[in-house]
């Protein structure tokens, strides 16, 4: 007899069915797991034992042999214990084994037959409901499982309580959805941001269109707390983003508390991160920082700091919005829709442009800090600001401009607009070309001012749509007129670093 068991197995965000077969037979005693099976799951025969001898339960003196289908798809994690501990008690008789033939499984077993928590439940369970299919997890993760749909969930705590159920001596409620319990950030208001009110302009563009930013300036000038207060301005996480968002978390086994996510992420990596931390990978490919930013906002601060190599992976996904990690065992792919949020000195001392405190080798040593960010990335920054040091007399006078509250009303507002725009497809930062066209009518004269600032400053074409974007932004701010005024294209050519 061989016992089937439905469980999943991940490459990045795609999730792949896997059938656990176990046979008993006749022969020498023995306990064999195949299938490309990683260390993790060729140690589920130990766990497995244990467990059902902690329930009085001792395996049959026979050949006991699992095998994972397809067997040439890599097995990871220890989400496979429940799926072979529940199929060697099939081909045992201990539980009628074709009573889960509609459940999909995962889930790891401690010594002790207790249930602990996996990673990616979110997922498995909405490919269990696209599949028309039932789920059985940990009891840690039911309320992540149920944001998936009206399929049936089991959520038991141990392997005696699955047991029961099964047997129908115990009754397994469903469990209900819930909110992560994410930790409160205290998000500095943009009104305690003391003069900078250029830099608070370009930040309320940049939330508004979902831009990616720049600021260059001197150390202490405020790079830091305007940054910190993007995420107080930024509208919240429709459903569909929110659902995105949780999945590469449960992915990466950092979904708090088992809920959904309600805030939109924000990374702020050390510039001492390697690529792989950054982008994805390592030896069982995880998601990098940069999907972990998936809808939200990724912080680099001291951005000349980075790594070459790890600022230029960053090419690709700024574009594609998608993070693809291929390895010699592995190709995959993560959701990596993010803003880029940067900041850095304008040279290696910090005060280039100063008379009174540049170091002697300006302008020299600013031409050679900055060059270490390549010019096809800062083409794919859209807003570039400079950030000058704060006065004496802003600093002890009163705080101006409006509020994050107020800025945030504004910005979903012109969310708004672009939603009745464009639908589905995203915001004026990320829509295609051929879109972007449409919607960004001129008259002749405004056209003529654009098209010969672009052609002094030799910009590429990328370049030259960027401004389009923000312009795009910008009328949506001021209204959303369908036509781009003159004062829209030139405050948008403002944000425009011409030349490092």
């Amino acid at each position: 007899m061989v016992a089937h068991i439905n469980t999943v197995s991940f490459h990045g965000v795609e999730v792949k069915p896997v059938d656990v077969q176990v046979q008993l037979s006749n022969g020498l005693p023995a306990f064999n797991i195949v299938g490309l099976p990683d260390k993790a799951v060729a140690e589920s025969k130990e766990r497995v034992r244990a467990a059902l001898h902690s329930l009085g339960l001792a395996l049959p003196p026979k050949r006991l042999t699992v095998n994972m289908a397809p067997a040439n798809l890599g097995k990871e994690g220890s989400h496979f214990d429940l799926p072979i501990a529940l199929g060697v008690l099939g081909a045992m008789g201990v539980i009628p084994s074709d009573e889960l033939a509609n459940y999909v499984v995962l889930g790891e077993l401690s010594l002790d037959a207790s249930i602990r928590s996996v990673s990616g439940v979110l997922p498995a369970a909405m490919h269990a409901n696209e599949n028309e299919r039932n789920l059985i997890c940990p009891k840690a993760c039911g309320s992540e499982a149920a944001w998936a749909g009206e399929l049936d969930i089991i959520a038991p705590a141990d392997l005696l309580q699955l047991i029961n159920h099964i047997k129908g001596t115990q009754v397994l409620s469903r469990p209900e959805a819930c909110l992560a319990n994410e930790d409160i950030v205290n998000v500095p208001d943009l009104s305690h941001v003391k003069g900078q009110e250029t830099a608070k302009r370009a930040l309320e563009i940049t939330a508004a269109g979902g831009h990616n930013l720049l600021m260059i300036g001197a150390p202490g000038s405020g790079k830091s707390m305007l940054a910190s207060c993007l995420s107080g301005i930024l509208p919240p996480l429709s459903p569909r983003e929110a659902l995105e968002l949780s999945m590469i978390h449960s992915l990466a086994g950092m979904l708090p508390a088992g809920g959904l996510i309600r805030q939109r992420p924000f990374r702020a990596p050390h510039h001492s991160a390697s690529q792989p931390a950054l982008v994805g990978g390592g030896q069982k490919v995880k998601p990098g920082e940069i999907s972990l930013a998936h809808n939200g906002v990724l912080f680099l601060d001291e951005l000349p700091e980075f790594a070459r190599a790890t600022l230029e992976a960053l090419r690709q996904p700024l574009e594609t919005g998608d993070a693809l990690i291929a390895r010699a065992n592995a190709h995959v792919r993560y959701p990596a829709r993010f803003q880029l949020i940067a900041a850095m000195n304008p040279c290696r001392c910090g005060y280039l442009g100063d008379e009174d405190m540049e170091c002697t080798k300006a302008p020299r040593c600013g031409v050679d800090y900055q060059s270490k960010i390549s010019g096809p990335l800062m083409d794919r920054i859209d807003i570039h600001v400079d950030v000058p040091p704060v006065s004496i007399s802003d600093l002890q006078g009163a705080c101006t401009g409006d509020g994050s509250e107020i800025v945030a009303q504004r910005v979903v507002v012109a969310r708004d607009i672009q939603a009745q725009r464009y639908g589905d497809l995203g915001v004026n930062a990320t829509i295609s070309g051929d879109i972007l066209e449409k919607v960004t009518n001129m008259s002749d004269k405004t056209r003529a001012i654009l098209v010969k600032s672009v052609e002094q400053a030799k910009l590429s074409a990328r370049g030259y749509y960027r401004i389009l974007r923000v312009a795009r932004t910008i009328a949506d701010l001021n209204g959303g007129a369908e036509m781009l005024s003159t004062s829209d294209i030139a405050e948008a050519l403002s944000y425009r670093r011409m030349a490092i």
